[in-house]
């Protein structure tokens, strides 16, 4: 695995892995809790998510540039990407209902929409966002946030591209995040606190190239 570190911009992550491990051949069971992880797998341990690699996914990892900790994990294909969060939740609850109004008032503060419907993992956001590129451009950057709640847990999967507008191109994607696998830990947070990420003890890192 290689892993390739960018600048801190938007979107985009800082730290790649590649992976050549071949997909595994399994019915959409997850994304699971570390405590009824299937066994025979080979995966990719980063604290608060365990994920499995798959052929033709990039793992990267966004970092905050100023204090180095790992905000978010997004595997990335070549029609789309999915970045992942998990937040601690309370015991008996539902922290995903709670949190979509607040996405979507953030959405409309930025200048965006955010439609929720109902999809694979139950209600989902559709989003659409005006966006600057770099070359000073303007255009519309569309998501589809998906919320999970586990046992003390809440896993958000933000799909980009892809998956995030043509329903026949989700279906990967979307077994790709049942592959996810949370660790809460058994420490008291408060809730929607993010669930600490970390880098793999062998991981390589690297400055990516100039341009």
């Amino acid at each position: 695995m290689k892993f390739r570190r960018k600048s801190d911009a938007d979107a985009v992550p800082e730290t790649v892995v590649e992976s050549d491990s071949s997909e595994a051949d399994r019915g959409p069971t997850g994304p699971y809790d570390v405590d009824d992880l299937p066994e025979g797998e080979d995966r990719v341990d980063l604290g608060s998510l365990v994920i499995e690699p798959e052929a033709g996914r990039e793992l990267r990892l966004q970092v905050d540039e100023q204090s180095g900790d790992v905000q978010a994990v997004v595997l990335a294909g070549a029609d789309g990407a999915v970045e992942l969060r998990a937040f601690a939740a309370p015991r008996n609850g539902d922290l995903w209902a709670d949190v979509r109004p607040q996405i979507a008032a953030d959405m409309a503060r930025r200048g965006g929409t955010a439609t929720e419907r109902e999809g694979a993992f139950g209600p989902e956001l559709l989003c659409e966002l005006t966006v600057t590129r770099a070359d000073g451009s303007t255009g519309s950057q569309p998501s589809r946030i998906v919320g999970v709640n586990g046992p003390r847990w809440l896993l958000r999967a933000t799909f980009l591209g892809r998956p995030a507008v043509e329903p026949e191109g989700a279906a990967a994607w979307e077994d790709t995040l049942r592959r996810v696998t949370v660790r809460r830990g058994g420490h008291a947070l408060p809730v929607g606190e993010p669930l600490p990420l970390v880098l793999p003890e062998n991981a390589r890192r690297a400055d990516a190239p100039s341009e």
